[in-house]
């Protein structure tokens, strides 16, 4: 058990300081219990409020601010340590698009708590039990709390994600930009692939998002763009070339013209100092705040 602060203080040497965003390359899972936390999920700040429940998926870029009067339980699990039938029971919120704040129903809220705590507690207990034995039970426990909280009649899984409500047509084609926005860039393309016309997929995507395909295609290209540029390693013409992009002044327009900056004037803001951590990788590990 350890608070937030705590946990700050044990991670002081960690990417953060001064804080830049990271990638995550794992499900990061917060239930806030007291106080507020502030996040950025792919550079929108979200507020998060006790009962809530902040959720970073693989691929997010995020960055914390300062952990104020936050309390809580955080979870870490890698992508792989769900069962492939849990899996696919929780593909609407597993998925990259889901929503990164969560707000379950309030009578779940007190078994979803306990069984995190529960969590927390059997990964603090490492040596008690088999190892066989311990890795099972934490499985066990994230897969009940993980499907518990999808399944809350309060949650809404996002339009983009597999479930009811979504079109078939539209359900293809973000399954299908999620695999190829870095060689696909036409909404023709996208009809080819899907065996449609260009006039049905632009009208199933405005159904159910009110964007047409294009819209969508450069969305995509440039949330992926932002998450390049905020890390290390990454200049505009390798995210160019990253993204299909024939020139990089081609990118450079593209990219100014739908945020106002340049590639690099973006990539320099990311250095500014206030949020915090991109997390580590690691089985179904959790540490409490």
């Amino acid at each position: 058990m350890s608070t937030v602060e705590d946990f700050f203080a044990c991670h002081d040497d960690w990417p953060w300081n001064p804080p830049r965003p990271g990638r995550a390359t794992f499900h990061y899972l917060i239930a806030v219990t007291e106080g507020e936390l502030r996040h950025d999920v792919d550079h929108v700040t979200r507020t998060v409020s006790p009962g809530q429940w902040l959720w970073v998926r693989p691929g997010h870029a995020q960055c914390w601010h300062p952990p104020g009067d936050a309390r809580g339980t955080f979870i870490l699990f890698e992508p792989d340590v769900l069962t492939p039938d849990t899996a696919r029971l929780l593909a609407p919120l597993l998925a990259h698009e889901a929503p990164p704040v969560l707000t379950p129903h309030r009578e779940d809220g007190p078994w979803l708590g306990e069984t995190a705590l529960q969590l927390l507690d059997e990964h603090r207990a490492l040596g008690r039990r088999g190892l066989d034995v311990h890795h099972a039970l934490r499985r066990s426990l994230l897969e009940s709390l993980l499907l518990r909280l999808a399944n809350s009649p309060d949650i809404v899984p996002a339009d983009t994600t597999a479930g009811a409500g979504r079109g078939d047509t539209h359900a293809r084609f973000v399954d299908a930009l999620e695999l190829h926005f870095r060689e696909l860039h036409q909404a023709a393309d996208y009809a080819e692939l899907l065996g449609c016309s260009v006039r049905t997929l632009s009208r199933a995507a405005r159904a159910a998002t009110g964007k047409g395909a294009r819209e969508l295609i450069d969305e995509r290209r440039l949330l992926e763009a932002r998450r390049l540029l905020a890390g290390p390693g990454w200049d505009a013409r390798a995210v160019a070339a990253h993204l299909g992009f024939t020139d990089p002044a081609n990118f450079g327009r593209f990219f100014r013209a739908h945020t106002g900056l340049t590639p690099a004037a973006f990539a320099a803001g990311q250095d500014r100092p206030a949020p915090h951590p991109a997390g580590r990788a690691g089985g179904a590990s959790t540490s409490r705040r």
